[in-house]
């Protein structure tokens, strides 16, 4: 059940009663989207989250009639350094969660055991050049970053030169993945990683954000309140003309 609904700016908010409505509600418009696009065009490109608070969404979609076989996958950031085989990187979680789930025409990970950073860097922005996404399916962490682009770090720029870049992690969003499950401690969440900037993510023609949780409420508030700026980089998405934030009540507690 929807509880409330609007827009600021440009970004359009839908608020649910539960997280699992919130999930296929977001699940729902998206795949009516993405069938409605492979009617007009023969393949598509999405770019995906990795994250627990995608999981009702995810869900959703492979459960959909989608023709996953026209689509190019990717996703939009990984830790440097993790074991090729490790849980918490975020490549295995997409292969775990969906990759492995349905048969995509291609997905596309960043490699986290590169040895040379910039180089993959460079690789996987050739490759989005040539698959310009067409959706993102996407959240905002618990300090408003979008992806790894961290406030206060000086790497959200919302007019990066670059499609993908090195970034180092700021302590609340480290804490966040503690406290979603998929480290210990702190000192075992890697203080780096590789992610795509503002701009590759904004270059999305439709976006897609779904953002659960009590733990997200400050973030969902200062996105569609605070000032558009990199001290929270989602507010970015008020300016994205079509973007829909998805929360639970929640998250969306302090919507008005």
């Amino acid at each position: 059940m929807i509880v409330k609904t609007g827009k600021i700016d440009k970004l359009s908010y839908k608020v649910y009663q539960t997280r699992a409505q919130m999930g296929a509600a977001a699940a729902s418009d998206a795949a009516e989207y993405i069938k409605n696009l492979l009617n007009e065009k023969p393949e598509i490109n999405i770019i995906f989250a990795a994250a627990p608070s995608q999981n009702e969404m995810l869900a959703g979609l492979i459960a959909s009639d989608i023709d996953f076989s026209k689509i190019n996958a990717f996703h939009m950031d990984e830790y440097i350094g993790l074991p090729a085989d490790a849980p918490q990187g975020f490549g295995n979680f997409l292969k775990n969660a969906l990759f492995s789930k349905v048969n995509f025409k291609s997905f596309n990970l960043i490699d986290s055991t590169a040895t040379d950073p910039e180089a993959e860097c460079d690789r996987y922005a050739a490759l989005l050049e040539k698959f310009p996404p067409d959706v993102v399916c996407m959240g905002i962490g618990e300090n408003g970053h979008i992806a790894f682009n961290d406030p206060g770090t000086g790497m959200a720029d919302f007019n990066d030169p670059k499609a993908v870049k090195k970034v180092v992690l700021d302590d609340v969003c480290r804490n966040q993945q503690v406290n979603d499950g998929c480290f210990s401690s702190l000192s075992d969440v890697p203080d780096y990683a590789l992610t795509l900037t503002v701009p590759a993510l904004f270059a999305g023609k439709r976006i897609f954000c779904v953002v659960p949780a009590k733990t997200k409420a400050d973030a969902v508030k200062n996105t569609l309140y605070g000032e558009i700026n990199e001290s929270c980089p989602a507010t970015v998405l008020r300016n994205h003309p079509y973007a829909t934030l998805y929360c639970d009540a929640d998250s969306g507690i302090y919507v008005k």
